[in-house]
């Protein structure tokens, strides 16, 4: 369970967040203006942070400096922010809300929505270009080759493809693993890999956990999710419920059942307690992290 000092810092974390990415963003009123203000109107005033936080809590992990990982955190942000104005729009999931507002085509229009997208994701690989993140330049390239791999075709694009052609069929359990993989979980793992890499290096076996830890937490990610979509308001989740299944989308919801997909994120959840046994007492903030993850109403 999550408590009151994990919450404390969630919401430290979250506000941070806001006033870097409003700072990184060109300003609304910089040509070309409309872009500039989409852009701001995407990335700001909404969100868990959940990325970032990941990249905090592995930060910590490292006793990495917060100014690189609020940087890094930010690249993250950009790119998961990107997707979500390019997964909106009406060639993809055609969905009209997101973060309790109007989506970005919606309030803007769809080529300014795709420009959006395009203008975040390669801002994210600014960031990491234009700042020093780590000590040692392979570390910051191996950085730059681990966002754009999980942005890329073997990864979240990789994934978003296999949603689109899985549209009205039933995938069995490994194949709904390897599309969330990709979709949701390769750049979760990547938010944490990142975020820990700022710091003090690892060793083969606490990465290997730390590894583990990401995925099982990704997977546990878009397990809840599914939940969520199925169980939850449009009110309450700040986007439109029950779309997946309108759709004809797979779900963990519709390959398992709610029963069966609830037992699941806890069993990720477990895994992702287990995978941080190699770290001590340095993981708590990860492991809440994996708690609030599977436990979140929203």
């Amino acid at each position: 369970m999550t408590d009151a000092g994990f919450d404390a810092w969630m919401g430290e974390v979250q506000a941070r967040m806001e006033a870097v990415l409003a700072r990184v963003m060109p300003a609304a009123h910089i040509a070309p203006a409309r872009l500039h203000e989409a852009m701001r109107y995407a990335a700001l005033g909404g969100g868990k942070r959940v990325r970032p936080l990941l990249a905090f809590a592995a930060g910590e992990l490292t006793a990495a400096d917060s100014v690189r990982v609020e940087t890094v955190a930010c690249a993250v942000e950009c790119v998961h922010v990107y997707s979500l104005a390019h997964d909106d729009l009406p060639c993809m999931d055609d969905d009209v809300l997101r973060r309790g507002k109007p989506t970005v085509h919606v309030e803007y229009d769809e080529a300014t929505a795709l420009l959006v997208g395009d203008a975040l994701q390669t801002l994210a690989f600014q960031l990491l270009a234009e700042h020093r993140l780590a000590d040692e330049p392979n570390v910051q390239l191996e950085m730059v080759k681990l966002l754009a791999i999980a942005a890329g075709s073997r990864g979240m694009a990789g994934g978003q493809q296999i949603d689109l052609e899985s549209t009205g069929k039933t995938l069995a359990l490994p194949e709904l693993e390897f599309m969330h993989i990709h979709k949701t979980g390769a750049l979760i793992r990547a938010a944490v890999l990142i975020g820990a890499a700022c710091g003090k290096p690892l060793d083969e076996r606490e990465r290997a956990g730390l590894d583990r830890y990401a995925k099982a937490v990704g997977l546990a990610f878009q397990v809840v999710d599914d939940l969520l979509d199925y169980e939850g308001s449009t009110a309450t989740l700040g986007k439109t419920a029950g779309k997946d299944s309108k759709q004809g989308k797979p779900t963990y919801v519709s390959a398992l059942g709610a029963p069966r997909a609830r037992e699941l994120a806890q069993e990720l959840r477990g895994d992702a307690h287990a995978a941080l046994a190699t770290l001590g007492l340095r993981g708590v903030r990860l492991a809440s992290l994996a708690d609030f993850v599977v436990l979140r109403k929203f």
